[in-house]
């Protein structure tokens, strides 16, 4: 009888835990994208297709580029840490470099995303590798960073 409503209370504790985790359901602001040599600030935006399912949409620049990228993530609570969601997931991006033939390139990612509850403002830092599909370097020390505004 114990072992049983020790399960019960266990599920309870971690369904109000899942429940507990704040969330938003879109979100627009500030994205970068670091490279080993170059680095793109732009607008970024994310939208909760689901709970756990996020299509996110970054549009950058840099001296003499423009980088489109297109991400699927799942993204799941970390119980304890209210707020802080782990994501994975993967997309493409295509370079425009001028005067040079564009790149496009498969961005695998794994991150964390952060909100604080009562404040519409949500952080995320991902390393997102590029693999590059066309002519051109891969860049394995790539990583990604947001702040953007939360909508409900």
């Amino acid at each position: 009888m114990k072992k049983l409503l020790f399960v019960v209370a266990f599920a309870m504790l971690g369904s109000m835990g899942l429940k507990a985790q704040t969330s938003y359901k879109a979100a627009l602001g500030l994205g970068i994208d670091l490279f080993d040599e170059a680095t793109f600030y732009g607008a970024s935006g994310k939208y909760f297709f689901s709970d756990n399912h996020v299509g996110q949409a970054d549009f950058l620049f840099e001296d003499n580029a423009t980088m489109v990228t297109f991400l699927y993530s799942y993204h799941k609570g970390i119980v304890g840490a209210r707020g802080l969601r782990w994501y994975a997931g993967a997309g493409p991006s295509i370079i425009f470099v001028k005067d040079v033939d564009n790149a496009f390139a498969l961005r695998p990612h794994l991150g964390l995303d952060f909100k604080v509850n009562g404040v519409p403002f949500v952080v995320n830092f991902d390393w997102r590798p590029a693999i590059v599909l066309s002519e051109g370097d891969n860049a394995i020390g790539a990583f990604g960073f947001g702040m953007q505004f939360a909508f409900n």
